[in-house]
């Protein structure tokens, strides 16, 4: 795992402003660094390395082809290198090989089977650049699921690119603006979704992309699609496929193999084991194929509601893993807030991030490698919101649509005192917990034209954020152009589609990369191996969900290392009380950056929403907490940032 920057310029050139860029992602790659730099075109690249297979300094980046031709730098891991190595040699595109780097692999592959055969071949997480002196021309690549990020845009007439936004900014021509309708869109979700970033001109390439860079970095290409997953998701769900005790089976040699590879490893190697289906999966495939207690990790807070840890422990002693756990306060918690904008780089308000960055903390006193879980609640139908937006749109889509926009406008002048009250009034057992914030949201719901418009819903925060952010206008994603979508049977499929096209690249998977780099940390999703991703789609929804069981197959295979009675409980989630630490210990941090005066100052947010939100939540008249922290992180970004 590493980290790796860039620029093209016909401005002024000194390789040390490359070199800067690099310092700049140090904890991404703090073994090695190396640059490569050409005054006659004003190109420059820039590796870190963290040092995870062949610790020799055979790996070191950038690497040149033997021909002088091309020159790479490469993050990520390519678990099968070995085995195109062999493909290599026996077809005479091997390397006269210095050492044993998948980095060395990579580079003759690109070479002999070109850019679209390689990445075909690929099976691994990665973000590369790759120069071809002869043609003049810069590409760069992302994995298939985008577990490793890669930005690139210009700014001040300097074509840029980096794994991280701090490689860019760190580049004297650096002069971006932030792109207002990418903080809508973050208000939205919670995140800035590909291929937008929170700066004007600078995007992100999105999963499974590449694209090319011509003439001194004036000419960018559209971004290509390698591996198309709505072509995937489209012919897997018209395959026929074997019967129950053959999906178990094919399930459990698949999860073996992708588990098997990401355990090859130069350096100690660990897993998060929070104790739910996923991590356990992975940390019992993994003691399964291992000689030695695997070394796992988790973490826990005494709030009620918000402890795992002591489900990841019992799990952890039926599998015989060497546990390490770590119960944190809430002072710990809050100290990590501190350093998120720096962390993160760019707007970013999913609340796990903060005990994902502590987990992985953790580990690395102890592993330079950790496998995850994430991946199997967008790949075998485990949110919750999938039963709830399915269930829903089942009854809704039975009303008209106009009897349906007067319900929900009607529900829209009910007051939240009086829904108070009457909930008093009435016995407990029929009571609604917080009605007066569910209420709107109902209302909202209701008048939902599609299944796939309602499920929008269900993932967005703000539902209108271009009245919240000034001079906005929220530009379309996948989520909002049904046109897009792949023909799949229900509406269980396009939910997990565009999860997978959304909300796992852009926050799952961006929260897990700069946690974990954050503390020099790699980290390997196996769940995530396209061949899984692919067989996932060929499984039946029926398979997904079963008897009110989310999940049904993975636990079937599950259920052969661990007990059913040890897993069956109720999901958790990775959260942390948010809700009453703004009440509490957060509130004079909160109260400095929702300050009126300053809000009006900066002119981003509309100032009377934010501040009647805050009085209502801290009054307890309303719970605004998840909406108060998109908030509150983009002010904790922007105070650090800009």
């Amino acid at each position: 795992m590493c980290g790796i920057t860039g620029f093209w310029s016909d401005q002024f050139f000194d390789p040390a402003i490359v070199e800067n860029m690099a310092t700049r992602i140090t904890r991404r790659g703090p073994d090695d660094a190396g640059v490569w730099a050409d005054s006659e075109i004003g190109l420059a690249l820039a590796h870190r390395r963290l040092s995870i297979q062949d610790l020799s300094p055979a790996g070191h980046q950038p690497m040149c082809s033997p021909c002088k031709r091309y020159t790479l730098v490469y993050n990520g891991e390519i678990y099968n290198h070995q085995k195109l190595r062999v493909e290599l040699e026996r077809e005479g595109g091997a390397f006269d090989w210095k050492g044993s780097s998948d980095t060395e692999t990579l580079l003759a592959a690109l070479i002999h089977w070109g850019l679209q055969g390689a990445l075909e071949r690929l099976n691994g997480m990665f973000a590369f650049a790759l120069w071809d002196g002869r043609n003049r021309s810069l590409v760069l690549a992302r994995d298939r699921m985008g577990e490793k990020p890669l930005y690139y845009g210009h700014s001040g007439g300097v074509f840029l690119f980096g794994s991280e936004l701090k490689a860019l900014k760190a580049h004297p021509a650096w002069q971006a603006k932030v792109n207002r309708d990418a903080l809508a869109l973050y208000m939205r979700h919670s995140y800035v979704p590909a291929p937008w970033s929170i700066y004007s001109g600078v995007f992100k390439l999105p999963p499974a992309h590449y694209v090319v860079i011509r003439e001194q970095g004036l000419v960018i290409d559209e971004p290509h699609c390698y591996w198309d997953l709505s072509c995937i998701a489209e012919s897997g769900t018209q395959q026929a496929v074997g019967g129950t005790s053959e999906l178990i089976e094919d399930l459990d040699n698949l999860l073996r193999d992708s588990i098997g590879q990401r355990m090859s490893a130069d350096v100690p190697l660990g897993a998060f084991l929070s104790g739910g289906y996923d991590s356990t999966m992975v940390v019992a495939q993994m003691q399964a194929q291992s000689d030695k207690p695997i070394k796992t990790f988790s973490i826990g807070f005494r709030e009620e509601g918000y402890d795992e840890a002591q489900h990841a422990k019992a799990v952890a002693s039926h599998l015989g893993t060497d546990h390490t756990e770590l119960y944190v306060t809430p002072e710990q918690a809050i100290d990590v807030i501190h350093n998120l904008p720096t962390i993160y780089d760019e707007p970013f308000s999913d609340s796990s991030q903060i005990p994902t960055y502590l987990v992985s903390q953790l580990a690395r006193n102890h592993v330079t490698v950790c496998l995850s879980g994430d991946g199997g609640d967008e790949l075998f139908y485990g949110y919750g919101r999938y039963f709830k937006a399915e269930q829903l749109w089942s009854k809704l889509h039975r009303l008209p649509l106009p009897f349906r926009k007067l319900i929900g406008y009607s529900l829209n002048y009910v007051p939240g005192r009086f829904l108070d009250k009457a909930m008093r009034v009435l016995p407990l057992k029929y009571r609604i917990s917080h009605l007066p914030d569910r209420l709107p949201k109902l209302a909202e719901m209701i008048a939902y034209p599609s299944g796939e418009a309602l499920y929008r819903h269900f993932v967005s925060h703000f539902k209108d954020p271009a009245t919240l952010v000034l001079g906005a206008n929220e530009p379309n994603t996948i989520l909002s152009q049904q046109e897009t979508h792949p023909d799949v049977p229900s509406l269980r499929e396009k939910m997990m589609y565009l999860d997978q096209m959304t909300y796992l690249p852009d926050d799952i998977l961006t929260k897990v990369d700069r946690a974990s780099m954050a503390v020099s940390l790699e980290a390997r999703v196996p769940l995530l191996d396209h061949r899984l991703v692919e067989f996932a789609w060929q499984v039946p929804t029926e398979h997904k969900f079963r008897d009110g069981q989310s999940k049904w197959l993975l636990r079937q295979v599950l259920y052969k290392y661990v007990p059913k009675e040890l897993m069956d409980r109720p999901k958790m989630g990775f959260g942390v009380p948010i809700e009453h630490w703004l009440r509490g210990p957060l509130r004079e941090w909160a109260e400095r950056l929702l300050e009126e005066q300053r809000l009006i100052e900066e002119g981003f947010f509309d100032p009377v929403q934010i501040r009647k939100m805050w009085r209502e939540h801290l009054s307890g008249e309303r719970r605004w907490h998840y909406y108060l922290w998109d908030v509150l992180m983009f002010q904790a970004w922007l105070e650090e940032n800009e």
